[in-house]
């Protein structure tokens, strides 16, 4: 049961990716500290739900950490509970679509989304900001599944030095469908404490080492 319950409490976190800037409704308190990951919540004027944000230093270079979280193939492998991950449309190396269901043990209904994942980086600061709006309608909905159609949050990257990036992750979205807004809340930090410890492990792995993008600037 407990299992479950962080299950889904992790739809506070799933949209890895489903962006835009969170409102300021509050100030951020700290829910926990973790390995070096600190998670805050804080309560959305006209929300149920709290909105979260994950501050965070790693080892790795901006182009590292945007190769990983580009590389949706893989985001099974670190995001929490992630069943599956497609990308659906590539704009550019930099823009693209991508769907994702989110597993949720029974009794309580898996959920899906698409994503419109967009990198950009500011040439002088080299500042990079990963934005990636829920596209509610750009494929059907599926019997069985609950889609998410709001969601809103943003991953900037700004760079410590050559092999050191500071990570801000914020998010505030609606996981849909009759999930209690009490336990979502409880249990909030938990799903992105261990895809963030997740995404940790990932940078070090072999095929992100040495990588360059086109598109960032180190």
């Amino acid at each position: 049961m407990f299992r479950r319950i962080l299950a889904i409490a992790f739809l506070i976190f799933t949209a890895k990716f489903a962006a835009a800037t969170t409102p300021i409704d509050e100030p951020w308190a700290l829910s926990t500290n973790k390995d070096g990951i600190k998670v805050y919540t804080r309560h959305i004027a006209d929300s149920k739900i709290k909105a979260i944000k994950v501050e965070c230093t790693f080892n790795a270079t901006a182009a590292q950490l945007v190769a990983v979280l580009m590389d949706i193939k893989t985001c099974s492998e670190w995001v929490y509970h992630t069943k599956s991950a497609t990308v659906i449309k590539e704009v550019s190396p930099s823009d693209i679509y991508y769907y994702s269901e989110v597993n949720i043990p029974w009794p309580v209904h898996n959920r899906d989304f698409v994503a419109h994942l967009k990198v950009t980086q500011d040439p002088k600061t080299k500042i990079v900001t990963i934005d990636a709006p829920v596209i509610s309608n750009m494929i059907p909905a599926k019997d069985g599944i609950v889609r998410v159609e709001n969601s809103t949050g943003r991953w900037v990257i700004t760079p410590v030095d050559s092999s050191h990036v500071s990570i801000v992750y914020t998010l505030h979205l609606d996981p849909g469908g009759s999930v209690p807004a009490w336990l979502i809340n409880m249990f909030a930090a938990q799903g992105p404490t261990e895809s963030f410890i997740g995404l940790k492990k990932q940078l070090t792995k072999p095929a992100y080492k040495d990588v360059k993008l086109d598109y960032i600037q180190n």
